[in-house]
């Protein structure tokens, strides 16, 4: 299993959200890249970007510093929030991002998810976000129609081969992981499944281990310190 330190970007800062909610922000630097950099000295080997403005806008607004934390830290980084066109994935993949994450634009036009699958196979992953049994779009601030496990399902129909799944009501609330809804998630899915959202200890990253997912996104806890990255790393390798 891969553990991916996030980086959430809002105006160029490197910030956490409370449920998704952009009133609850906490500002933790001024300088993401450098927090890239000590994620990498904790002993990571991948990266979580999200572009908090851009999902909110549809169009990237981070890009620069973006690419500046994908080609400094030499991490395998994936990024997501408003990637919404060809060119705009294209521009990412170009700029050193392993992997780019499809989120609004999967839900509304599948057939642009199928295009890039098509195009750039395991370099499209897409993320379910998950709010009160439904998916959620436009950076968590709209809820759709779409029920969550359903749409994940066809997703893997698709051809994706990374989803990355997360619970909004447990972001960023140091208040655990919902483990049922992984454990269900892997028992209807073959593809590469992310866990997000809550994690808060070293029990539950061996737990989410067992259970077979490919990787785990750590947030607020390797922020606050309640979750030690090389520790954190240790644990699943031991």
């Amino acid at each position: 299993m891969i553990i991916y330190p996030a980086i959430d970007l809002f105006e160029g800062k490197a910030v956490r959200l409370k449920r998704g909610d952009y009133a609850q922000m906490t500002i933790y630097s001024d300088d993401p890249a450098s927090v890239a950099k000590g994620f990498e000295k904790s002993g990571a080997t991948a990266l979580h970007v999200i572009d908090l403005e851009g999902a909110q806008k549809g169009k990237p607004t981070n890009f620069e510093i973006i690419k500046q934390i994908a080609t400094r830290s030499g991490l395998f980084t994936q990024v997501g929030g408003g990637i919404r066109t060809p060119e705009t994935t294209e521009k990412y993949l170009n700029a050193g991002v392993k992997r780019v994450i499809l989120g609004t634009a999967a839900v509304s036009t599948p057939g642009f998810l199928q295009e890039l699958v098509n195009n750039y196979g395991e370099s499209i992953a897409v993320s379910v976000d998950i709010k009160d049994g439904l998916v959620a779009i436009k950076g968590w601030t709209e809820v759709s129609d779409r029920d969550a496990l359903d749409f994940c399902c066809i997703v893997e129909e698709l051809g994706v081969q990374t989803l990355i799944c997360t619970d909004i009501s447990k972001d960023g609330m140091l208040s655990g992981t919902n483990m049922e809804l992984y454990k269900t998630l892997r028992a209807k899915l073959s593809i590469g499944l992310v866990a997000s959202g809550g994690v808060t200890s070293l029990d539950e990253i061996r737990t989410l281990s067992k259970l077979g997912l490919d990787g785990v996104i750590l947030g607020k806890a390797l922020y606050t310190g309640a979750i030690d990255l090389a520790e954190a790393i240790s644990a699943i390798n031991s």
